[in-house]
């Protein structure tokens, strides 16, 4: 397969940013070091290295979903908005399974990149692990912003941020008072309520946010959905220096899963039911614009009931299920400071502990509790007015993995108010799943006894000996504004060389021949080989005349590895473009189009089955309209997505299989149009 980014076309381009800052050099003042008033327009991020850096100080390339572009969208789901993030590989097997990936490789339940709401892991530590995206204890109004750290920052949040963070944050209750209401209602059985109230005294804030999503999902499937939502967030301030912040969420939800004509109903038709609650607490000391202290304490709990039964002429009745509960209780103490005028520094310990049940998953057993203890830091040096060095370290003790250290380096080069150049290197490690450890699924007929009988079929094989997966990260980016169309060029190449990943591999069973021949025995295996990632990706983002602001992306991977099957995980490209239009007199409109690469996700129930979804363009389109309500701010807008050609993004492979679909898609994404109408109360 010809590459398609040699080291020719890599050369290229960074020669190209090179003629680009010499072009902005040449008319730059002599003390570019030195801040400007169109350069301080640039936003401030705190995910990169959880200290707060203005956009092109942090140690990579970071994207930044703001609270105009997020409601601009008009999307009803969190996820789909990462679609418009570079890199970003994302996809859906139903309406409401959502498959969150950079640059793809994950599984079934991707773990590559840590996902954060205010700080708080949201990952399910029971069975799969993972993130529900339709189940976050959280609604789509709370968020301030979406901060995308694109690239391994496990220096700074652990073996989760094996490929990068998504740090969701929720507006302060002090910043507004006041309610709202939104109501949305379409095809394919939207029906969606929301509504919100912030109020409280001078020194507390309370913002309380309630939820219903409710529709069909995607046609011909059993897929309809019925999510709600409570969120509360309250912000005390205790004095001048002390500031309490409590954050609690409920999320309880109902959606249709599996297949009518799935080998064996292996993966039948039915209900599943999940419950999510939170509670997190969090103790901010503020000293100087220079110093703080911060102690969080958070907990997670989920549970899921998801049962059916599979049938086969020998033997009628073998009940399954994926039943499974987890509790997370997590504590972190973070304080940082000035070292000196240029220097700043960031310290903490965290420590974790993980405890799940999912009797039918682990052979009736119980999966052991996992303790996590880690110790981190980050230095950001100003070397010179021009000169920045970012350097990390996080040291890590998971379960019983031996403790391990994740370094990052990065240098910033701000060659004028306007170019900024980085470059860095990180390694991390990827925490293990505790299902791809030490799951083990034995089906048995009805009748019979699972502590002595013979199992009719052995899918899951337990493998206590799965090492550890590992990254090493070298990347060189560009960072540069534009005056002329207020515009920003975000560029990050990059070369992610992954060793030990991890794979599903057929096995022999442990008892043969099984009844249920066609569903193999299975175990999570590391590959022997490396897996390379390299490649470019970019993000424009500019105005180029009052009220239109327009957003391009584009990310090219060359894959390199051994095994074809994993090549097929990241699609080749992505392209989107969004444009953003304010018509004047309250009109406005936002047209997004993406261009997804061929892309194989997950594995399915059944390994072994090879099957790539074809490249697919999606429109998604809004157009909306301001106005006064009876003396209250109110909008109303048409949205739609996956207006575009009848696609298919992730496929159930082991269901694509099946001689019926060999030509076909099973699940193509469905077209969704909604009215929807918002009030502030």
């Amino acid at each position: 397969m010809p590459s398609l980014l040699s080291r020719r076309s890599l050369l290229t381009a960074l020669a190209g940013l090179a003629c680009t800052h010499s072009l902005f050099a040449a008319s730059a003042p002599a003390e570019y070091g030195e801040e400007t008033p169109f350069f301080e327009d640039l936003p401030t991020v705190l995910s990169a290295s959880r200290l707060p850096q203005v956009l092109n100080e942090a140690p990579g390339a970071v994207t930044l979903l703001d609270r105009h572009f997020i409601k601009a969208t008009g999307y009803r789901d969190i996820a789909r908005l990462l679609r418009l993030v570079p890199g970003m590989q994302i996809g859906q097997e139903r309406g409401h399974a959502q498959w969150v990936t950079y640059h793809g490789l994950g599984s079934d339940f991707p773990t590559e990149i840590q996902v954060l709401v205010d700080g708080r892991s949201v990952y399910a530590p029971s069975a799969f692990g993972g993130v529900d995206w339709s189940s976050l204890p959280l609604t789509i109004d709370e968020i301030e912003r979406i901060e995308v750290v694109r690239g391994t920052n496990s220096n700074a949040f652990g073996a989760n941020a094996f490929l990068g963070v998504i740090n969701i944050i929720t507006q302060h209750s002090h910043q507004q008072r006041g309610g709202s209401g939104h109501v949305n209602v379409g095809n394919h059985g939207i029906s969606d309520l929301r509504a919100s109230w912030n109020g409280g005294a001078d020194n507390t804030g309370v913002r309380l946010s309630a939820a219903q999503t409710q529709d069909k999902g995607f046609s011909r499937l059993n897929d309809a959905r019925v999510s709600q939502t409570l969120s509360l967030r309250s912000d005390h301030r205790l004095n001048a220096r002390d500031e309490l912040t409590l954050r609690a969420g409920y999320n309880r939800l109902e959606r249709g899963m599996g297949y009518p004509d799935s080998i064996y109903n292996n993966n039948g038709e039915r209900t599943a039911r999940a419950e999510t609650n939170t509670l997190h607490l969090t103790w901010r000391r503020t000293y100087s614009h220079d110093e703080e202290w911060l102690l969080s304490l958070y907990r997670n709990h989920e549970s899921n009931a998801e049962s059916w039964v599979a049938s086969s002429p020998s033997f009628p009745a073998v009940p399954l299920n994926r039943n499974r509960s987890s509790n997370r209780t997590n504590l972190e103490i973070q304080h940082r400071f000035a070292l000196a005028p240029q220097a700043r520094l960031v310290w903490g310990l965290e420590g974790r502990r993980d405890d799940s049940e999912a009797p039918f998953l682990f052979a009736g057993g119980r999966p052991p509790s996992v303790s996590m203890y880690r110790a981190f830091s980050n230095l950001d040096w100003h070397l010179t007015p021009t000169w920045q060095l970012n350097l990390g370290g996080l040291l890590e003790k998971n379960g019983d993995v031996a403790a391990q250290f994740i370094p990052r380096t990065f240098i910033n080069w701000q060659a004028s108010p306007t170019d900024t150049f980085r470059a860095g290197y990180a390694k991390a490690w990827q925490q293990r799943n505790v299902f791809d450890i030490h799951g083990d699924v034995r089906a048995h007929t009805a009748n019979s006894d699972p502590r002595t009988s013979v199992p009719v079929a052995w899918p899951y094989v337990p493998n206590p000996d799965l090492r550890t997966p590992s990254v090493d990260t070298v990347e060189v980016g560009y960072l540069g504004r534009f005056r002329a169309m207020d515009a920003t060029l975000d560029l990050r190449l990059f070369n992610e060389r992954v060793t030990n990943f991890v794979i599903r591999r057929n096995i022999p069973p442990a008892f043969a021949p099984l009844v249920l021949s066609a569903l193999p025995s299975s175990q999570f295996i590391n590959l022997d080989s490396a897996v390379t990632l390299r490649g470019l990706e970019y993000q424009f983002r500019g105005k180029p005349r009052a009220g239109t602001e327009i957003l391009f992306n584009h990310t090219l991977i060359e894959r390199r590895t051994d095994e074809p099957e994993v090549a097929k995980r990241t699609a080749p490209y992505v392209a989107s473009l969004s444009w953003l239009q304010d018509y004047g007199t309250g009109w406005t409109s936002t047209t997004s189009i993406l261009r997804m690469g061929s892309l194989a996700g997950g594995y399915g129930y059944v390994p072994g089955c090879d099957y790539t979804s074809r490249a697919y363009t999606s429109l998604d389109l809004r157009i909306a309209r301001a106005f006064q309500l009876d003396g209250r701010r109110a909008e109303i807008a048409l949205n739609g997505i996956n207006l575009g050609e009848r696609h298919q993004e992730i496929a159930d492979r082991s269901q694509q299989c099946l001689p019926g679909y060999l030509n076909k898609p099973v699940n193509p994404a469905s077209s969704m149009v909604w009215l929807s109408l918002g009030i502030a109360l």
